[in-house]
């Protein structure tokens, strides 16, 4: 019988695990959303859509590769962490560990969320083993503000989708004078977020700089800022525009299209990947799935990225 049957519900049909093993690169879903968007909720349903719309996706994508990624890295699926919803310093626990045990075996997480808050515990775990971690973060915002006006000292004040990075160079988690925010642009709630961000040692290209840069132009700036050292990949679904991805957490117009945005995942390839993380899919809010489709395909990007790491890694040992 197993030889006429696949896994069912496992991204793009690759083996289910619960352990990364051998693997060099293992799939995780976090099915986490703090719930404090006050109209849009549901970023917890993302990776359920996400594995269900991975099967339009397919593995080869000549002429940039042609061969299977998934299969050449021996992937697995294991799952989605068993989050406690809401309970965030708790889920931030297992988080953690989820990836501790990815980390150990060598292989490289490719993650789905879950909302933005997702990335803390992430990079918590990734810091452990690298040093010098860069992070490259795609996103109509720069998850960088101050505390958000909640009770003093409150979980909920401190650890929430608007604050992961600046509790990420708060605690020392990054390489902050080598790491960017790529595309924020649009209408935010409060003032002075771009210098808040800069403040803490980012930098910061905005979505008016991008659109001025190119995306060649852009890509080779993101190469001498992060040459060298190993690379943390977020990608938040709202940096395309609501136009091609209306299923996010936070849609800000003005974002780039699905051409642009793949463009620019491609581009990528060849920096030292060490993780990559998609997030804020909002599937209660999605088009016929489109959202999901097109972050299913971010992450068969994500995973052709760290195939290329991978090889580099190899053929440099």
């Amino acid at each position: 019988m197993s030889e006429v049957t696949r896994p069912v519900g496992s991204f793009m049909g690759i083996p289910h695990a619960r352990q990364a093993g051998d693997a060099r690169a293992a799939i995780l879903g976090i099915p986490f959303d703090c719930g404090l968007n006050p109209v849009r909720l549901g970023a917890r349903m993302g990776p359920a859509a996400i594995r269900e719309q991975s099967h339009l996706v397919r593995p080869y994508q000549p002429p940039l590769w042609d061969v299977n990624p998934l299969e050449e890295l021996g992937a697995v699926d294991l799952g989605d962490v068993d989050v406690a919803l809401g309970d965030i310093i708790e889920t931030y626990a297992r988080i953690e560990e989820a990836m501790d045990g990815i980390v150990a075996a060598g292989a490289i997480p490719v993650t789905f969320g879950g909302d933005g808050a997702v990335t803390l515990p992430q990079l918590r775990a990734l810091a452990k083993r690298h040093r010098n971690l860069a992070l490259l973060h795609f996103d109509a915002h720069t998850d960088t503000y101050p505390d958000e006006d909640a009770s003093p000292g409150s979980n909920q004040q401190r650890f929430n989708p608007a604050t992961t990075f600046a509790r990420a160079a708060e605690e020392g988690l990054v390489d902050v004078g080598h790491s960017l925010h790529v595309g924020a642009r649009g209408t935010i709630g409060m003032s002075g977020v771009f210098e808040y961000t800069r403040a803490k040692g980012f930098e910061l290209v905005s979505g008016r700089d991008m659109l001025a840069m190119g995306i060649e132009a852009l890509l080779a700036h993101v190469r001498e800022r992060v040459a060298g050292r190993p690379v943390y990949l977020c990608w938040d679904m709202d940096f395309f525009d609501p136009s091609c991805a209306p299923g996010v957490f936070t849609p800000t117009w003005g974002g780039v299209s699905a051409r642009e945005g793949l463009a620019i995942l491609q581009g990528l390839a060849g920096l030292d990947i060490v993780a990559t993380d998609v997030n804020t899919l909002s599937p209660l809010h999605d088009v016929g799935g489109m959202s999901a489709f097109l972050a299913a395909t971010c992450v068969m990007e994500c995973v052709h990225l760290a195939w290329r790491a991978v090889e580099a890694r190899e053929e440099g040992a």
